[in-house]
């Protein structure tokens, strides 16, 4: 019994339908069936690990194991998704040797009697998929040719494994996942259940949501899965910075998807036409669709790629920097110049372009967020280029290393993050591109004014201190040590040697295993007035 929410507009007929499947951990939501019915879809968030969140059926984890052990009697008891003797669940399994990664040994949980990707739990939820689309196209209401499926970080391995296996999929849009999943170390695995299986297997249009430092869904074999589908529709959009979650720009692809191939009320422009040259500083050329006005092209390059032949790392994958490359506009095309800073590492750079909607569109976003937005990203592919070619190519270092990190001038916004925009706060990996290092003994400084008094936090990975700032109007001198900092087990920061992320924030959680239990420790509050001012964030050598 596969339980799940499902939503549709009241008196909806001949309807688009959408599968929606959670990630690991996630939960089935009312959200997403009820922000898709407010746009005309009617929608099933399955809940193929047994979650379950709408505002009368709660279903968490340990109401879950309630279900699992039949205690009917217990006032939280609630069904939910019923694998019988097999088990498809997932954060927990329900059977300890039970690991998605891998094939288990055949017992008395798994379908088969010998080792067979039928016992893994891919597979299984698969089908639970499957029968998910089935269940749409027996509603009166639903147009069973127009059906969709979309999925966040293992959700999106589900799009892809049910996209390429079932052919009544007309529109798919993994996010975060679906890509990177083909080099299991089990050949039976690999052959059966790795990504690129399916992805041979697409016929339907398709859009990866791909930010560009995720660590499921890893943008260089992002390159390699758009040349493994069966289609030529497909389409991009990858946020610099960001790993397993975006903002909504990149989250709102979904939604104009849908509505291009299953409702034909959009039409998506055309992925940016790119090409990289090569010679002492490389440039980047970016012809984008104009078929809809471009509200900005940017550019973005990093030096943290894998070196070639080299496994991915995954503490590098989520830390990249990406430069951004200002791009001019010359007629129809945008350039960009990609100053290096030392040519012993590869170059990967990609083009966004920014288009306006006619009118603002909503949704639930990759964890049910809502959002509205009236503008969308469209990306290009990625260009790699390895060490070797830059140094045949006659690529030189052009830029010199700074102990400014950032001076908040100009488009400084585009080198820095957040997952909450509509905040102050910003995240930057700057500190882990050679460029920056710190000195050794340095200290971090910066300059702040804010018109009210506040309390801001100075994170550093998992480490993080409280800031007084003045409130006066006037430019503050904030300079931390190492001392400053520690984590929530009350550990101090031992170097800036291999440091990845800086956040300025309004508040910041940290949370650390001690004793093998959680140990959070939460930092500053409510910011108080305007936004605070910031200037010349820097290290200060000692020496």
């Amino acid at each position: 019994m596969l339980a799940g929410v499902y939503g549709f507009p009241k008196d909806g007929k001949n309807l688009p339908g959408l599968l929606q499947i959670h990630g690991g951990g996630q939960y089935a939501d009312y959200r997403a069936p009820l922000a898709n019915a407010k746009r005309g879809y009617a929608t099933i968030s399955i809940s193929w690990a047994g979650r379950i969140s709408a505002p009368d059926y709660k279903v968490s984890p340990a109401v879950v194991k309630l279900f699992w052990e039949g205690k009917t009697d217990d006032p939280n008891y609630h069904l939910t998704t019923d694998w019988g003797a097999v088990d498809g669940y997932h954060a927990p399994s329900r059977n300890a040797n039970n690991r998605f990664p891998k094939i288990p040994e055949p017992a008395s949980w798994t379908l088969d009697e010998v080792k067979s990707p039928r016992n893994n739990g891919w597979f299984l939820c698969t089908l639970a998929a499957r029968r998910a689309l089935t269940f749409l196209e027996q509603q009166p209401h639903v147009d069973a040719d127009r059906l969709g499926v979309y999925g966040h970080s293992m959700g999106g391995k589900l799009t892809v494994m049910t996209a390429g296996s079932d052919a009544r999929v007309k529109a798919a849009v993994p996010s975060c996942g679906g890509i990177s999943d083909r080099d299991n170390d089990d050949p039976l695995f690999r052959a059966t259940l790795g990504d690129d299986v399916y992805l041979n297997n697409i016929h339907c249009p398709i859009l990866f949501q791909s930010p560009a430092n995720d660590f499921h869904g890893r943008i260089d074999d992002l390159q390699t899965a758009v040349t493994e589908i069966q289609t030529d529709d497909w389409r991009v959009t990858c946020a610099p910075h960001h790993n397993h979650q975006d903002t909504k720009n990149y989250e709102v692809a979904s939604q104009l998807w849908f509505d291009e191939h299953l409702k034909g009320s959009f039409e998506w422009p055309k992925t940016p036409v790119t090409e990289l040259k090569l010679g002492k500083i490389p440039q980047f050329t970016v012809t984008p669709d104009q078929s809809k006005p471009v509200l900005a092209v940017d550019v973005f390059y990093t030096r943290h790629g894998q070196m070639d032949g080299k496994m991915d790392d995954r503490e590098n994958t989520k830390a990249r920097y990406w430069h951004h490359a200002k791009a001019v506009k010359q007629g129809d095309v945008w350039t960009a110049d990609l100053p290096l800073f030392g040519i012993d590492k590869p170059l990967w750079v990609y083009a966004n372009v920014l288009y306006p909607l006619d009118q603002p569109v909503s949704g639930a976003g990759y964890y049910y967020r809502e959002y509205t937005t009236d503008q969308f990203n469209l990306s290009s592919k990625m260009e790699r280029v390895s060490v070797e070619k830059l140094k045949v190519a006659g690529v030189e270092s052009t830029l010199e290393p700074s102990l400014v990190i950032e001076s908040f001038d100009g488009d400084w916004q585009k080198g820095l993050f957040s997952y909450r925009p509509d905040q102050w706060g910003r995240n930057t990996h700057k500190v882990y591109d050679p460029r920056w290092k710190a000195p050794a003994g340095a200290k971090l400084a910066f300059e702040v004014k804010a018109a009210e008094a506040n309390t801001m936090v100075v994170g550093i990975d998992e480490y993080a201190t409280e800031v007084e700032v003045q409130g006066n109007g006037k430019w503050q001198e904030v300079i931390l040590s190492l001392a400053d900092f520690s984590n929530a087990a009350g550990e101090g920061l031992a170097g800036w040697e291999g440091i990845r992320e800086l956040r300025l924030a309004a508040d910041d959680r940290l949370k650390e295993k001690v004793n093998g239990k959680d140990e959070t420790l939460n930092l500053g509050g409510t910011w108080s007035g305007d936004d605070p001012e910031f200037r010349n964030l820097r290290w200060m050598n000692s020496r």
